[in-house]
């Protein structure tokens, strides 16, 4: 991103995109957001292959042709924070404003977002509905959207995104594996060394377990290991970005 000819802006990892969405959506109004997205997510795929991203193609947010096909992606915010959740407001109201409203930012800098195709297939749910809409068993939680994805790179769709997942195969194809996906997205701080298991936020069992804290300890301990992911994963983002042109 550039600032006046031939000064190079460097990814401001404290940046909150709520600031310059006009008081829209960040994940469609933030100009910043998305110029973000492009530079980050515009290298090279595992199989050597460039992946660029453009924000030129009218009315879509990031898209990519090549010969490796056509991709149309949009931006997410992955770390719920559940300030807005009717069930959790008793539980928001026990947590100081100041707390709520840091965790409510720190969801909103680069470290809080992802892409994933947003264009419908047999004109079904995208990966952004499909997080928000299954509240009981995913509720918006980056653990275990990747955990779902886990689990089907390991042959195993039986799970709540499963379905969606496997409508964009084709876009999961393009990282060959869950680590090829994990280091593409610089999401390592959320699995464990050997990528054989996602780091979770609150207790899993499977996903009968409650994907939304029902009391004030299990919401502080989640908010806890968020932010801690958040930040962790801005300094790897930070450190990815200063070894790479982003221009």
């Amino acid at each position: 991103m550039f600032l006046g000819e031939g000064v190079l802006l460097l990814i401001d990892t404290t940046f909150d995109f709520r600031t310059d969405a006009g008081n829209g959506d960040p994940d469609k109004t933030s100009p910043t957001l998305r110029e973000y997205h492009r530079m980050l997510w515009s290298k090279p795929l595992p199989n050597g292959c460039q992946f660029d991203l453009d924000t030129e193609t009218p009315g879509e947010y990031l898209h990519h042709r090549s010969e490796l096909g056509e991709y149309w992606l949009g931006s997410d915010a992955v770390m719920a924070s559940f300030s807005s959740y009717l069930s959790t407001k008793a539980l928001i109201a026990q947590i100081p404003p100041d707390e709520v409203a840091h965790f409510d930012a720190m969801g909103y800098t680069i470290g809080g977002m992802m892409v994933f195709p947003n264009n419908m297939v047999d004109r079904k749910v995208t990966m952004n509905m499909a997080r928000g809409m299954n509240r009981s068993t995913i509720a918006d939680r980056m653990d275990l959207t990747l955990e779902c994805i886990r689990c089907y790179y390991r042959h195993n769709a039986g799970t709540p995104l499963g379905p969606v997942i496997a409508r964009h195969y084709d876009f999961f194809a393009l990282f060959n594996d869950f680590k090829g996906y994990v280091d593409f997205f610089l999401l390592q701080d959320m699995v464990a060394g050997d990528y054989e298991t996602v780091n979770f936020f609150m207790p899993f069992e499977g996903f009968q377990s409650p994907a939304v804290p029902r009391d004030i300890s299990t919401y502080v301990g989640f908010r806890d290991r968020s932010l801690r992911f958040i930040t962790d994963r801005n300094a790897r983002i930070e450190s990815w970005a200063s070894q790479h042109q982003t221009g």
